[in-house]
C-alpha cells in the first residue's frame, strides 16, 4: 500500500477532530480560520465658513438669498460631517429647516445662543454623538467668552466624539475659527489645540476643521503639523481638486485668492488616509453660497482588530 493512501484519510480524521474541538471550545483556534481584517470607516468631512448674517452684504449675497444655494451645494456634495464657522443662532434655525437630514452641536462664542457658532453638523442617520464640549482660545479656555491673546472678539473650539453607527467605531471631530487680526492669537490658538487634543483617546483618529485665517506657509500651520501632530490632508491626499485656488472668494473672486490664500483647512491625526480633497468653487449666476469656498475631504479611518 502506498504511503499517500494512508496519510490522506488520516489527514481528514485529524482535521475533523480539530473542527470538533473548535465547536466544543469556542475560544480555541485551529489555524484554519481566516485572519481578521482591519475595519475601515469612510467619512466625508467638510469645513465651511458660511458668513454671518448681516445687513451689509449686497444682493445676491444676502443670507436669505444664499440659503437655497447652500442647501443645493450640501445636497450635491453630501458631506457626512461639516465644521461650520460664523453662523448665528438664527442661521442655524434656517439651516435646520432646509437640511433636515443633519443635526448639530455647538454653543455661541459668548455663551448660550449669543454670538457666532463653530457648530458641527452631522448626518443623524449615520452618526451618534457620544460626547461633546467647547473651549475658548485664551489663557482661560474654560471661561466662556474669554480672550487674552490680543484678539478683540472671543474665539473658540467645538469638538465632538462621534460613533459611526454602521461599524460601531468612534472618532473625534474638532472645529474652530481663528482670529482674523491677531497673529499672536492664531499662534497660541494652534498651541492650545495641540495641548487639548493630546488628552483625547490616543487610539482614536481626529479630524480637525476650521477657518484658520492663515495660509499654508504660516506659523499656525507649522505648529499644527509639526512633530507628528496633525497632517494637512490637502498635502497628503491621493487626489487634489482645484489646486490653483484659495478658499476666500470675498463674494467676487472665483480664484479664492490663489493657493497662498488657502486659509480653510481639513487636518487629520491618527490612523487615517485621504482619498480625495477638493476646494468646492460652486457658484451660480454670479452668486457665491458664501464668501469662503468649502473644502471637503474623503477620509478613510482604519481600526486594527
Amino acid at each position: 500500500m502506498k504511503l499517500s493512501k494512508v496519510l490522506k484519510p488520516l489527514f481528514f480524521v485529524v482535521a475533523s477532530f480539530l473542527v470538533l474541538l473548535s465547536g466544543l471550545f469556542p475560544g480555541a483556534t485551529t489555524g484554519f480560520a481566516a485572519e481578521s481584517k482591519d475595519q475601515v470607516v469612510d467619512v466625508k468631512a467638510m469645513t465651511f465658513n458660511l458668513r454671518y448674517k448681516n445687513n451689509n452684504d449686497p444682493s445676491p449675497h444676502t443670507w436669505d438669498e444664499r440659503v437655497p444655494s447652500i442647501r443645493r451645494l450640501i445636497n450635491m456634495e453630501k458631506p457626512d460631517i461639516i465644521g461650520t464657522q460664523e453662523v448665528l443662532f438664527t442661521q442655524l434655525q434656517d439651516l435646520e429647516n432646509v437640511l433636515p437630514q443633519y443635526n448639530w452641536v455647538g454653543l455661541g462664542r459668548e455663551g448660550g445662543n449669543r454670538g457666532e457658532y463653530s457648530a458641527i453638523f452631522y448626518k443623524e442617520s449615520d452618526y451618534r454623538v457620544l460626547e461633546y464640549d467647547h473651549f475658548w482660545l485664551s489663557d482661560t479656555p474654560e471661561v466662556i467668552g474669554s480672550k487674552t491673546w490680543g484678539n478683540n472678539i472671543p474665539r473658540m473650539v467645538t469638538w465632538a466624539k462621534f460613533l459611526d453607527k454602521k461599524s460601531n467605531q468612534p472618532f473625534y471631530f474638532v472645529n474652530t475659527h481663528f482670529d482674523h487680526q491677531s497673529a499672536n492669537a492664531r499662534e497660541k490658538s494652534a498651541e492650545l489645540i495641540l495641548e487639548v487634543t493630546k488628552k483625547f483617546d490616543p487610539e482614536l483618529p481626529i479630524i480637525l476643521t476650521g477657518d484658520f485665517n492663515a495660509g499654508p506657509n504660516s506659523l499656525p500651520h507649522q505648529i499644527l503639523t509639526s512633530d507628528g501632530a496633525f497632517d494637512d490632508l490637502w498635502e497628503t491626499a491621493q487626489t487634489r481638486i482645484n489646486e490653483d485656488l484659495g478658499t476666500f472668494n470675498g463674494f467676487n473672486n472665483p480664484t479664492g485668492g490663489g493657493p497662498d490664500r488657502r486659509i480653510d483647512w481639513v487636518l487629520g491625526k491618527g490612523n487615517l488616509t485621504t482619498n480625495e480633497i477638493e476646494i468646492i468653487d460652486y457658484q451660480k449666476n454670479g452668486q457665491f453660497p458664501s464668501d469662503h469656498f468649502p473644502v471637503m475631504a474623503d477620509i478613510t479611518l482604519t481600526y486594527n482588530n
